[in-house]
């Protein structure tokens, strides 16, 4: 018969606690993650509501409810240029229950460079999947002489000082984007910032810039007012396929606008999945599809690697952009 002494058996009885309090938080997370979602997701929106992005956002949440099992509660944090609803996704618990519309632009490729953020988008973000290009196009007015892109590029050429342009923003992705095509093409431009959309549009139709590049009002180039040149995405637009990309054009000019979907890092890969999922068959949907052609954005699907992947790319082009216009 084996006595075991009581100080071996303390030992025993403390070594069994000890690997009940390490794998008791594992099995936790394991089931907890099984079981998501049990109740409500808030959907972060960094931008003001009513606009295009908090439109898309609200159409694929709402999509998404039905295979997720429970409400998507969308939420807007505007303010720093999308930064601030960012941060709040970035520190927010990392167990499924808060999630973000990602901005493609400069939140995620400029700001960081630029200023002192809570965030670093490649190392503290987990990324679900993509769903939206956005139409960031060169526009000019409607009777003007241009009609594509090369021809307002030989204009500006052939009159230095005269290629104004306006965006609405100083250092923003529409700005360093005409800044690159000019460095390519070794033309002058003078740009103008402006507070919003609609207030270059206004000072492009009354002759005070040349051109713009940015989000635009469908209504004033359907009825002629506004012309498009190029476009600054990926993708060619679903509503104007008709006009060619930058890529198209032989700019090999990094333009990531998108909207995607994100969580605080630390989130489990296997709630993730869920997410991502979900979300995909969402965007499958009608009601979402005929959503996008109302809201005349074109639907691009990247999953979870490939969007990470994607910014990480990004977020490096643009590290040594800001490097050679010699703003870091």
């Amino acid at each position: 018969m084996i006595i075991i002494s009581r100080k071996l058996q303390i030992r025993f009885l403390l070594g069994f606690i000890l690997t009940l309090l390490f794998f008791t938080p594992c099995l936790s997370q394991q089931q907890e993650a099984a079981r998501y979602p049990t109740r409500a997701i808030t959907f972060i929106v960094p931008f003001s509501p009513g606009g295009s992005t908090d439109l898309a956002v609200r159409l694929i949440a709402k999509e998404a409810e039905r295979y997720l099992g429970q409400p998507v509660v969308v939420v807007n944090k505007p303010g720093g240029g999308g930064s601030v609803g960012v941060s709040a996704v970035v520190v927010a618990k990392p167990d499924g229950y808060t999630i973000g519309q990602s901005p493609g632009g400069a939140p995620l490729f400029i700001m960081p460079f630029l200023e002192k953020l809570p965030y670093d988008p490649v190392k503290d973000i987990k990324y679900i999947m993509q769903f939206v290009e956005l139409n960031f196009p060169i526009l000019v007015k409607g009777d003007a002489p241009f009609k594509n892109l090369k021809e307002l590029v030989d204009y500006g050429r052939q009159n230095p000082g005269k290629l104004i342009y306006g965006t609405n923003a100083p250092n923003s992705i529409s700005n360093l984007i005409v800044e690159q095509i000019a460095k390519k093409e070794k033309i002058q431009t003078k740009h103008i910032p402006f507070k919003s959309s609609p207030e270059y549009q206004a000072a492009l139709l009354g002759g005070h810039i040349l051109f713009a590049l940015g989000d635009f009002n469908y209504s004033l180039v359907d009825s002629g007012q506004l012309k498009l040149l190029a476009f600054a995405s990926e993708k060619r637009s679903a509503v104007y396929p008709q006009i060619p990309t930058l890529k198209d054009l032989g700019y090999d000019i990094p333009c990531p606008v998108f909207l995607s979907i994100m969580a605080p890092k630390g989130t489990p890969d296997d709630i993730v999945r869920k997410l991502e999922d979900a979300f995909g068959q969402a965007m499958r949907q009608p009601a979402f599809i005929n959503g996008m052609k109302d809201l005349r954005l074109t639907i691009n699907y990247r999953n979870s690697k490939e969007l990470t992947e994607y910014v990480a790319h990004n977020y490096d082009a643009f590290a040594k952009l800001l490097k050679e216009l010699g703003l870091i």
